[in-house]
Parts: C-alpha cells; structure tokens; sequence
C-alpha cells in the first residue's frame, strides 16, 4: 500500500539538540582538562617528593630514637636493663631503614593524593555538565523561539507573526531582527500578489460579462445567421471558461488570506452541497458517486470550506474514466474532522502528487475542462483552516485525498460511523 502525500511537510530525521551537544563538549573538554592537570599534578607531586628524598632520609637518621610508650624515664644512672621477653607466639618486628621508611611514606602520599584528585575530579565533572546545561538552556532559549516561530508560520498561512526578541544585542537577536525583516518582506509581496489577484480579477469580470450579455442576445432574439451560430456558441463556451477560470482565482486569492470569519460548519453538509452541484455532471459522465456523510464539526468560513468539498468532488468527476466511482466521506478521528474523496481514474505515480496541487498544473490526463486550480485552492484553503492535506494514489488507478481540519471546540472526539449514500 503507497504511502500518502502530505502536502507542504517533509520528514524532518533526528538529531540531538544543540543544547545537548555543547553539555556533551563542555563536559567532555572540562574532563579531558581536568584529567590532563590531575596527571601533572601527580607527576610534579612525585617529582618534587623524589628530588626531597635525601632530605628526609637525612632527617630520619639524626632523629632519636623513640622510647616505647609506657616505659618510665630512669635517667642516665640507669643500668642497661634486659628487654622483656615477648609473648608466646610473637616475633620481633623487623627495624626499616630511612629508605624502606621514605618509600613507604611516598607511596601513601601518593596514592592519597590520587584518590582524593580523582573524586573531586568526578564531582566537579558533574557540576559542569550541570552549569553547562543550565547555561546552554538559558543562552540558547531565544533561539528556541525562532524555530518555534518558523514552525507555526511555515505550518500555516499567517505572516503577520514576529518574533521581537529582548535582551542583549548579541548573535541571537541579531538573527531574530533578521528574520522578522524577512518577514516583513514576504508579507509585503504575498499581500501584494493577492491583492493584485483579486484586483484584476473583479476588473476582468465586467467586460466578460458584457461580452456574454452581447452574444446571448442575439441568439436568443435569432438575429444571428445559421452559419455563424457555432462560431457564437464557440464564444460563449470561452466565455464561461474564462469565468470559471476568474472566480477560481478570487477564491484562491480569498483562500490565501487571513481575513476569515471562523463560524460552526459540519463538513458533513459541504459534502450533501458538492454532491447536489455535481449530480448532474456526473450522470452526464456515467460517474457514479457514493457518499458517506458523518458529523464532522469544525469552525471557519462556510463558502470556502464548502469549495474544498466542491472542488475535491469535481476533481474526482472531471479526473475518471467512463463508468468510474467517486466516493466522498466525511467524519472524525481523534481531535481532527476529516473530509476525503476517493475516485477511480488514471494512474498516478508518487512523484507526480505534488504536481497536482500547484496552480494550473494538471495530472497526466488533460481532456477534462478544469483550469488547474481545484486542488491548489483546496490547499490554500486548509492552510488557511490550520490544517493539512493529504494525498494517496489509489492501486489500479485513480487518487485519494483527504482534508483534517482541527475539530470545533464542543465537538465529539471520537471516531464518527458514516452511512453510505450513492448518488
């Protein structure tokens, strides 16, 4: 089974954060560091020791010797006593020498030292890699804005959104006033392309409409002589495609802006509404549509939500094979309603989905009378609405394309049954 299409996203792989790779080289360099010095400082320690040695074996031989504990001082008179004999079972410890002594005393210092250095070494690691992630997460938490920023607006159709960063004047902020210039300027030039769409394309209806009114009169009135009557049906046909052509773009240009007024819509009804609009072209193309209605509430503009219905069906007729089926089905999963047409047709590659959502681009089949501009406004539309499109070549033939749009605040968050209707 072919995976679907989402329209506007790619899969973004892992990788571990920013944040988390400067702990990781902080921590890392301060260990390294830290073991470097905790080296020298043993090596310098057993250095200076060794170059001492005859120091303290000299100190050790003019020392005294020292009498055992417990024995009282009985001067110089004293006479020469024998020692005591030792217990049963006991030997006589073996006297060191200075220098048995001095080893025995390096070693110990040493091995102290060692020990003592590479605890504190572990607990300062720690503290750093601690400092190191507070840090990292405090510097790098403007940054996260950004991205976040980025994200909402490349998501969704709004550039009205800026970051206006606080703080220092550093390379963070620096990067942020970057970016809301940036938008600045994209705001400008898509405002001013949707402004010019919907201009001209209100300017070009007059006088198309004056041109139909000319032609349809003197038909109607039979003024006009039989062999120009084809030439003037031509022109009405023209005409009307021209027309059709017009109002796609003012609702693409209506799809694209923000100016909406969010108002409760069942996509369940914009789907009884295409299939009313389409009926008879279907029957005239031996399509026949089936439908699926369930409750599928959401909030937005309800003419431009039911263009996405009007536009996705027409696709599905316009797109098929004589004798194809057009299935339109409406519900709710999870916390998203859902509107998705499948139909019959030609074969559809993976590569050529993205295709068909770009303004006046057409699939392989081109005898339909579209313009080119259906599934660009359904695009436009849902991004509109906060929400995605997403689009699946059907095995055998044929697409399958499904809107989600975020559920109505109220609505039921559960997964909606349909009944079936064929048209």
């Amino acid at each position: 089974m072919s995976r679907g299409h989402r329209v506007g996203t790619r899969p973004v792989p892992y990788r571990l954060p920013l944040r988390g790779r400067l702990t990781l080289t902080t921590t890392a360099l301060f260990a390294v560091l830290g073991a470097g010095l905790l080296l020298l400082n043993w090596l310098s320690s057993r250095q200076l020791i060794e170059d001492n040695r005859y120091l303290v074996i000299q100190a050790v031989d003019l020392l005294p010797a020292a009498e055992p504990p417990g024995v009282p001082d009985t001067g110089p008179s004293d006479p020469v006593r024998s020692p005591a004999p030792l217990p049963p079972g006991t030997s006589e410890a073996v006297p060191t020498t200075p220098a048995e002594a001095f080893e025995d005393f390096q070693h110990s210092v040493l091995n102290e030292l060692l020990v003592r250095s590479l605890v504190l070494l572990v607990l300062f690691t720690v503290l750093a890699a601690l400092l190191a992630l507070w840090s990292g997460r405090r510097s790098l938490h403007r940054l996260t804005q950004v991205t976040a920023a980025a994200r909402r607006i490349s998501t969704g159709s709004t550039l009205d959104e800026r970051l206006a960063l606080t703080g220092p004047h550093d390379e963070v902020r620096e990067l942020g006033d970057t970016f809301d210039a940036m938008l600045d300027r994209l705001d400008r030039s898509f405002t001013a392309q949707r402004h010019f769409t919907a201009h001209a394309s209100h300017e070009l209806r007059t006088p198309l409409t004056l041109q139909r009114t000319a032609l349809e009169i003197p038909l109607a009135q039979g003024r006009v002589p039989a062999d120009l009557r084809p030439a003037l049906h031509r022109a009405l046909d023209a005409n009307a495609r021209t027309e059709r052509l017009i109002e796609a773009l003012l609702t693409l240009a209506r799809g694209e802006s923000e100016a909406l007024t969010p108002q409760p819509v069942d996509l369940a009804d914009t789907a009884r509404y295409a299939v009313t609009e389409l009926a008879e072209e279907a029957r005239a193309s031996t399509i026949r549509i089936s439908t699926h209605p369930a409750h599928a509430p959401v909030a937005g503009d309800p003419s431009l939500l039911q263009q996405i219905a009007l536009n996705l069906l027409t696709n599905a007729v316009r797109h098929n094979h004589q004798d194809g089926t057009a299935t339109i089905t409406t519900g709710v999963t999870g916390r998203r309603a859902f509107i998705e047409v499948t139909n019959t047709g030609p074969a559809l590659a993976p590569a050529e989905i993205p295709i068909l959502f770009e303004p006046f681009r057409r699939g392989p089949e081109r005898r339909s009378k579209g313009s080119g501009l259906g599934l660009a406004v359904v695009r436009a539309i849902t991004l509109t609405h906060h929400g995605k499109v997403t689009a699946t070549p059907r095995p055998g033939g044929g697409l399958t394309v499904r809107v989600d749009l975020p559920l109505r605040a109220g609505g039921e968050p559960s997964t909606s049954t349909p009944t079936a209707t064929p048209t």
